[in-house]
């Protein structure tokens, strides 16, 4: 069969990328054409987009970029008509990717989303347009389930991809790693700033200043695959920092703690078991908007899984030096760490266990 993914970030790529080898697994004659990225285009077939051409943040650089992404939606239906697929798999990517279903749908294409929009976060009215255009849709958290439930809407809880991500993963050999990346043996703390520029220029810069300040650790940044080290070295004026690029489990596996921008690499940072504190700020109109249709307690996966506040979350203003020293001062304390590790373990459990993709995979051939 031919299938038609469309993924819009390094995380899209990395479990579109998984669910591309279980489908040849199922399907002897499976063809590919995808927006992605490199680990996609790893596995076979044709990359038509990469996710870097179409990185925009937020509400207002979205409203920027508008004829960049209506252009990018235009192509997008072409090139699905021409290439007339079997399936089409939406991973993600919410705003892109709900826009091209509902045409989609109109045209006759079969439509499967895996991970789902979080509607559930915001704007829960969609949920009757994603019933009318997605035939198929699997939720990767364990209350999204129950969230749809209440919509009539039944879907697939699958279990959360990053957990084969993880454990799939080799050994880090943590003597070899620190002399490849000229490291000291001083306890790492991983700065995680997020992958598009918006967001790295307004939480790196705050991130770094706990360098001079905590002078028995190593910092070390973890890059994104989408943005170069030139883009990083601005921000970076210090000797206790290091820079890693797209080296992000490999870093995890062996910090101390982490500074962790919202998102998934807070899921990232639990499954490695590596205690975290939560940055996010974002521009103000786009915060603005953000807290006037958001009606979440928390903003971090850790926290919404577990209905409580595991990690401590440093929002917009609250993002500040201060509040940051003191967040850092508290994860790197004992007990507050072992509360915390067993805060973990119990998340890891509500996640479902491994084999996501090919129980996506699976359903989608049957």
């Amino acid at each position: 069969m031919k299938y038609y993914i469309i993924a819009g970030e390094a995380s899209g790529d990395l479990h579109a990328s998984n669910l591309m080898k279980a489908l040849q697994k199922e399907d002897r004659n499976a063809d590919f054409r995808f927006w992605g990225g490199d680990l996609m285009q790893s596995v076979g077939g044709t990359l038509v987009k990469h996710y870097k051409e179409r990185a925009f943040m937020g509400f207002a650089e979205v409203i920027l970029n508008l004829r960049a992404v209506l252009g990018f939606i235009k192509f997008c239906k072409k090139d699905i008509l021409e290439y007339s697929p079997d399936h089409i798999i939406y991973i993600d990517n919410s705003g892109f990717n709900l826009r091209i279903a509902k045409w989609a749908k109109q045209q006759n294409f079969k439509n499967n989303y895996y991970i789902a929009p979080q509607v559930w976060a915001s704007r829960a009215s969609r949920v009757e347009d994603i019933k009318r255009d997605i035939d198929e849709m699997f939720v990767t958290l364990p209350f999204e389930k129950e969230f749809y439930k209440k919509y009539n809407y039944d879907v697939h809880f699958v279990g959360h991809p990053l957990i084969d991500a993880i454990s799939d993963r080799s050994q880090v050999d943590v003597v070899k790693f620190k002399k490849e990346h000229n490291l000291s043996e001083k306890p790492i703390i991983a700065l995680l700033p997020g992958s598009r520029k918006q967001e790295i220029t307004k939480i790196l810069s705050v991130m770094l200043k706990m360098a001079n300040k905590f002078a028995d650790y190593q910092f070390v940044i973890a890059g994104a695959p989408s943005q170069e080290y030139e883009f990083y070295k601005q921000f970076i004026n210090t000797d206790n920092v290091r820079f890693i690029s797209n080296k992000t489990y490999d870093l995890l596996s062996v910090s101390y703690a982490a500074l962790v921008t919202s998102g998934t690499a807070t899921l990232e940072t639990a499954l490695f078991k590596v205690p975290q504190v939560v940055c996010y700020k974002g521009s103000w109109l786009s915060y603005q908007i953000a807290k006037r249709i958001i009606t979440l307690k928390f903003i971090s996966l850790v926290n919404l899984i577990m209905d409580a506040e595991v990690v401590t979350e440093l929002i917009q203003n609250e993002f500040n030096e201060k509040r940051l020293e003191e967040e850092l001062h508290k994860i790197l304390d004992k007990k507050e760490r072992e509360k915390m590790f067993e805060t973990y373990y119990d998340l890891e459990q509500k996640l479902g266990g491994k084999g996501a993709s090919e129980k996506v995979a699976k359903l989608i051939v049957k």
